[in-house]
């Protein structure tokens, strides 16, 4: 590509008014015009924030990205875009992909940028990113945050977010006590870096990897090696040979690209958050996935990561392993390697260093992948379970509900409910609108005399998510969701429900004719948001079996770039 080719070159470029003023106000940044013209704009895209630890590094980290950008001849700008982050941000961090995604696309579009590269990892941030760039069509690089160091109590290794909901279960049940809850809280999360378990976020920077986004091997380099700086200023490079040759995503993302995507994310026994991301990146992409295609695929694909929550490493060992590229040495029949990527190559992989880790297809952790959608009369669209870190003896269960209409109700009353170790704790009005955004509440408390009794697991049905580093019986995403009158909205106290994830089916045992019934009885409740933006997500947000993405928002983008002149 020529200069006059790049798209910066409309506003900077032509004889015209506008064209001065940008030139001007370029100077007044403090640039002269051989630091610039001619040469590609790349727009940093950074999510750093003070209110999201995961990203903490990500200030210093764009100045090697910028770095890159220098040696390669571009011009780099930093762009700053909303910080979305689990940790802090209520009532869900889900709530704000799509204001991510849609100001992802905004700025590319409406900036003079030739390529972006794309910084984030925190559960939330990797999908909204490439979902905006892929609608933009820009070309891009993801740059992952990478993951934090292990934990570290008493010589033990801890998992973020796995470890908190074991030791958390583990005070209730007086097995821990309150100083010894304030050092694991010293000692949980001890670097930067987004959860260093196989939670949402090293499963969502796998899939910006095996997608082709990335340099080979960046989705596990943890956060604080000096090879994640290497990285940075090597994505910046890159970045600037993506403008010249006008690699954009759309050249990049097909078909083949989103089942390596899902077959690498069961190989992984990565987190149940995927199935809802996947399918809102490829649908932006025109690529119709569905839950089903993820159950299709899991009974073939066995699940090779040994990586908590399923397993018993951290990331730090995974990528010590071999990273990504030794996990798919160990699938290469199942994926489509000779894919193009960013780095103009196929997709890379390499040796496996320790199959303790990364196990061979004749040891896997799990014979099939590490999810299941179930249907029936409880989730006619569809619902999914991790049951890779389950127990198995309550893959097969029928017990009688116990039913929570929401957050608060559950936390209020869960250790006052007459549940035994056979129940099924059901917990509605926290699917994409009455959560709203779909909060990480599917993960439902035991009740405090159960786990005095010992009780590590229960049947647990939701309309919600669960954080990627959770674990159990835990069955997610029902849809339709309660709060739009899925057949969730209609379970009473004791009635049976079975859960049977060989078949993959969930059944409410009722009769039809009293479920005719009740839905006669049913009353739509409230919206839950009526201003700004939760008005505009509570109007076109799309259920978990759609990718929870906005309907004005599916398929290729067809916005025409901005006039300059």
């Amino acid at each position: 590509m020529r200069p006059e080719e790049l798209r910066s070159h409309r506003w900077y470029g032509t004889g015209s008014l506008r064209s001065f003023s940008h030139r001007a106000r370029t100077r007044q940044l403090g640039l002269s015009a051989e630091e610039h013209l001619g040469k590609p704009v790349i727009g940093i895209l950074n999510t750093w924030s003070e209110l999201n630890p995961c990203h903490m590094h990500l200030r210093d980290r764009a100045g090697d990205v910028r770095r890159g950008v220098w040696q390669a001849g571009g011009y780099p700008v930093e762009l700053p875009v909303m910080a979305v982050g689990e940790t802090f941000q209520k009532p869900t961090a889900m709530l704000y992909r799509n204001l991510l995604a849609m100001e992802t696309e905004e700025v590319l579009r409406s900036y003079p940028v030739d390529a972006a590269v794309l910084m984030g990892g925190c559960d939330k941030t990797t999908p909204a990113l490439v979902m905006g760039a892929i609608s933009a069509d820009i070309p891009a690089i993801f740059v992952p945050c990478g993951p934090m160091l292990p934990g570290d109590w008493r010589g033990r290794r801890l998992g973020s977010g796995s470890d908190m909901w074991k030791y958390w279960e583990d005070k209730r049940a007086g097995l821990v006590t309150g100083e010894e809850m304030d050092e694991i809280e010293e000692g949980i999360a001890r670097s930067p870096g987004h959860c260093m378990t196989m939670g949402t976020a090293s499963t969502m920077t796998s899939v910006a990897e095996v997608l082709g986004l990335t340099l080979p091997g960046a989705a596990s380099i943890p956060a604080v090696l000096s090879a994640h700086n290497r990285m940075a200023a090597a994505s910046g490079r890159l970045a600037v040979g993506l403008a010249w040759n006008g690699v954009r995503p759309s050249q990049l993302l097909d078909g083949r690209a989103y089942q390596d995507a899902l077959t690498t994310v069961l190989a992984l026994g990565g987190s149940t958050n995927a199935v809802v991301h996947l399918i809102a990146m490829a649908r932006r992409s025109g690529v119709e996935l569905t839950v089903d295609d993820f159950d299709a695929v899991s009974r073939r694909v066995p699940v090779l990561a040994d990586v908590r929550p399923g397993g018993v490493h951290l990331m730090e060992d995974f990528h010590r392993a071999g990273g990504l590229p030794a996990l798919l040495h160990r699938i290469p029949d199942l994926l489509h390697l000779d894919r193009p990527t960013v780095n103009g190559r196929g997709i890379a992989t390499r040796e496996p260093y320790d199959d303790a880790v990364i196990r061979r297809r004749d040891d896997p952790l799990s014979a099939e992948g590490g999810l299941a959608v179930l249907r029936g009369n409880l989730a006619p669209d569809g619902a999914v379970i991790k049951h890779v870190a389950a127990d198995p003896g309550l893959l097969t269960h029928t017990g009688p509900a116990v039913v929570f209409e929401d957050h608060r109700d559950l936390l209020r009353r869960i250790d006052e409910v007459p549940a035994t170790a056979g129940s099924v704790l059901v917990l509605r009005g926290s699917g994409p609108r009455g959560g709203p955004g779909m909060p990480e509440h599917g993960m439902l408390p035991i009740p405090e005399s159960l786990l005095k009794q010992g009780v590590r697991d229960m049947v647990r049905i939701s309309d919600a998510r669960m954080s990627g580093t959770s674990y159990g019986a835990c069955v997610l995403h029902v849809a339709p969701e309660s709060h739009v009158g899925g057949p969730l909205a209609l379970v009473r106290d004791g009635d049976l429900i079975t859960l049977d994830v060989p078949a993959r089916r969930l059944t409410l045992d009722v009769p039809e004719e009293e479920l005719a019934r009740r839905r006669r009885e049913w009353e739509p409740p409230a919206p839950r948001q009526a201003r700004g933006y939760g008005a505009l997500y509570d109007a076109h947000v799309l259920q978990a079996d759609q990718g929870c993405d906005f309907d004005f928002l599916r398929g290729a983008s067809g916005v025409p770039e901005p006039e300059v002149d």
